[in-house]
């Protein structure tokens, strides 16, 4: 993720910057759901089965923090459709670990939406665009008034700790005004834009992604919205993911509106270090498969098979200790690139989606298109 609201209040007021020291578990808990989204990765329905016991779940949970998790995304599927996500969640928090709910809205109700914000630390609510954009990418119609029903709700008891969770692709391309829009409307303290990972209906849609033209007039709105945000002081916090060189284009703005501040903010970029995936990133899906991120093609094993901690942190495989070199050894236009070093060569699914080749360049990279100065603000 590229917190670059964060990163732009930081560096310009030189406050230290939220670094973690840690990793997060995107942890699917159920392949179970009530929509059948166009982009989503795991391939989600009603009809799925839990494979994982609560019991194998509470037991995996100490042996997360004992190797270095500190966040906890709860994910799915629904992950409301578990009956016992409040327990797993709450077992979560005793043991210090930080708890954000991705959800898409339809499951809460007047009846658990206290409790859930009392558990949750976070809850990211997916809105796809405008009604219709939003109904039809979802499959279900009434579901955007049903999600919008749960921010709506969730807002009413004065809470800071909630989100909206967009994708970008040909679809909503159009509608991501209209989600800013909506933010500043509900007051609602954070926006999470999501690049489009070719896996799961992400990967049998693949023409479904925006072009490189369309990325760029995005970032650029989206960046400019940051700044907008930060000179108005707009509580909206703003983030990326799963494009890591969102960073690039950040920072070439950033140095253009605060020269003096260009050492600084690469610094922290630097630090920063890119893609994470199976470094500081990991996921466990819905059959206990451990991969680096969602949407890895390739597993590093399996928590019904072997114990977390001999998968991630005591007996690794070549693979995951490969994707923990940094910068990471790569190939094509990642090779000899001077960004490597932040950007870390960005989705190595998506490079493996394109090419068969986990080593390639991320083919959706726009650096090319930053560096031959093709930047244009309007969407």
């Amino acid at each position: 993720m590229f917190r670059l609201s964060n990163l732009l209040k930081s560096v310009v007021e030189d406050i230290p910057p939220r670094v973690l020291n840690g990793s997060i578990a995107i942890w699917n808990f159920t392949n179970r759901c009530n929509l059948s989204c166009l982009h989503c990765y795991s391939k989600a329905d009603l009809d799925a089965v839990d494979t994982l016991s609560t019991d194998k779940i509470m037991d995996t949970l100490p042996k997360l923090k004992e190797g270095g998790v500190k966040f906890i995304i709860f994910s799915g599927g629904e992950p409301l459709t578990r009956r016992d996500i409040f327990d797993i969640a709450k077992r979560a928090r005793e043991l210090g670990i930080i708890t954000y709910l991705s959800s898409n809205g339809l499951y809460i109700k007047s009846s658990n939406a206290k409790k859930i914000l009392d558990t949750f630390n976070y809850v990211g609510i997916s809105i796809d665009g405008t009604e219709e954009i939003h109904d039809r990418f979802r499959g279900l119609k009434g579901s955007f008034r049903e999600s919008i029903k749960a921010i709506e709700l969730l807002n009413s008891f004065g809470s800071n700790k909630i989100g909206i969770r967009f994708t970008l692709t040909k679809e909503t391309y159009s509608s991501l005004k209209f989600i800013f829009e909506l933010a500043e409307r509900q007051n609602i303290p954070k926006i999470y834009i999501s690049h489009l990972v070719y896996s799961g209906r992400g990967f049998d849609n693949l023409n479904m992604d925006i072009n490189k033209e369309q990325r760029l007039k995005a970032v650029n709105y989206i960046i400019d919205k940051a700044f907008e945000y930060y000179d108005t002081k707009r509580g909206i916090e703003i983030v990326t993911g799963n494009m890591e060189m969102d960073s690039i284009l950040f920072l070439d703005r950033f140095a253009k509106r605060y020269p003096d501040l260009k050492s600084k903010m690469e610094s922290r970029l630097l630090q920063w270090g890119g893609n994470s995936a199976g470094r500081k990133l990991l996921n466990i899906d819905a059959e206990g498969n451990i991969k680096p991120d969602p949407f890895f093609p390739i597993t590093i094993g399996n928590i019904l098979d072997e114990e977390f901690l001999d998968i991630w942190r005591d007996n690794p495989t070549k693979l995951l200790r490969d994707l923990r070199e940094f910068p990471r050894e790569l190939k094509g236009k990642c090779k000899d690139c001077r960004y490597l070093e932040i950007c870390n060569g960005g989705s190595r699914s998506r490079a493996y989606a394109i090419y068969g080749d986990i080593w390639e360049f991320d083919p959706s990279c726009y650096i090319e298109e930053i560096e031959n100065e093709k930047i244009t603000t309007a969407v």
